[in-house]
């Protein structure tokens, strides 16, 4: 797969999750007709918001007085997105974006809030961006703003010109899968129990504006690598196509460290282990915490009381090597009981991990 066919699929995936993404590139290279395409390939409406030609009330809502109150009323193209239910915002030229206006865009790619109305959860935000350098008047991005995107590299090779010249510049049109809620449960499980591996990358704010202006590792990013690495799952994504998705979110090198780590775990199913609770398990303590994750993730998903039952014994059979690694998951277990359950005869022998989680007088 090329750089820019990897970078396509990155974007479909990123945008099937609903994670606010941003290209980079130079002029003129087609980013803004890919997610137009893209757009269109998902049955999305689009609004095509230009930040050099925007003031920040385009974006934090213009003040008027009404009923004696100040309110913020938000722009047409907000409205037409609100109106429709669903879409796609796409923030272009974002370099030519005064810091005034990027601020005035952080509401909305997070929070999804334009003055005082909240658009819909299913509208999308996709932004385009070239590097300062290349960009008119361009500005370095802010460290906030950059902050809350999945950054993605759009290069094309001469290659990949001549093919479309020949064949046309079409887009993929393979279904895009958004990730269940199972999936992303059990990646945060994963990116949790390599975060108590590598507790440094929680949060790494770089020293220098252009560093801080692209990916970099926080809380908020590591959550968006998570859900990165779900979509990649639920669509059966190249490894080529999960490090685009994990690097931007938090980063090359904290995204790095975290792929290598991902790739040693090699975990049994959570179903398999249900059904053979004696079989085999991994040594390595931090194995152990992704394990028990994707575990509980899947028995809540599943919701039912034998699933929650059986889950006690391997949660146990855990707790005689590593407590400290089954406390978590005894907790999250525990709190997740369905209607119609017994206590299994394992809690019992769980007692001082459950009494130390505070699960048990």
């Amino acid at each position: 797969m090329s750089d820019i066919a990897t970078t396509r699929t990155a974007l479909a995936l990123a945008v099937g999750a609903n994670l606010p993404v941003l290209l980079w590139g130079a002029p003129g290279t087609g980013k803004t007709s890919a997610v137009l395409a893209l757009a269109a390939r998902l049955g999305l409406p689009v609004e095509v918001v230009i930040g050099s030609i925007r003031e920040p009330s385009d974006f934090s809502g213009l003040p008027v007085i009404r009923d004696e109150e100040t309110r913020f009323a938000p722009p047409q193209w907000a409205r037409r997105l609100a109106a429709a239910g669903s879409g796609l915002l796409f923030l272009d030229e974002l370099t030519t974006a005064p810091p005034a206006v990027q601020a005035a865009m952080l509401r909305v790619v997070l929070e999804r809030a334009v003055g005082d109305l909240a658009l819909p959860r299913e509208v999308r935000i996709v932004a385009a961006a070239n590097p300062p350098g290349l960009a008119a008047d361009g500005w370095e991005l802010s460290a906030p703003l950059a902050n809350r995107l999945v950054h993605l590299d759009w290069r094309i090779a001469a290659a990949d010109v001549a093919e479309g010249f020949t064949r046309g510049f079409t887009a993929d049109d393979g279904p895009v899968r958004a990730p269940a809620p199972d999936q992303v449960a059990a990646a945060t499980a994963r990116i949790g129990a390599f975060l108590r591996v590598r507790p440094e990358l929680v949060l790494a704010v770089p020293d220098s504006p252009e560093q801080a202006g692209r990916a970099w590792p926080s809380p908020r990013t590591w959550q968006m690598a998570a859900r990165a690495l779900a979509a990649a799952d639920a669509n059966d994504a190249d490894e080529a196509v999960r490090a685009a998705l994990i690097m931007g979110a938090v980063g090359e090198a904290a995204g790095l460290e975290a792929l290598s780590w991902l790739r040693t775990l090699d975990l049994p199913d959570p179903r398999e282990l249900l059904d053979d609770p004696a079989a085999p398990l991994p040594r390595r303590p931090d194995h152990l915490h992704a394990l028990l994750g994707a575990l509980v993730a899947h028995v809540i998903a599943d919701g039912s009381a034998p699933a929650w039952e059986r889950a006690w014994t391997l949660i146990a059979r855990v707790a005689r090597t590593t407590p400290d690694v089954a406390t978590a998951s005894a907790r999250d277990l525990a709190t997740a009981r369905p209607p119609g359950a017994r206590l299994p005869p394992a809690m019992t022998e769980l007692a001082p991990v459950l009494r130390s989680a505070g699960l048990m007088p």
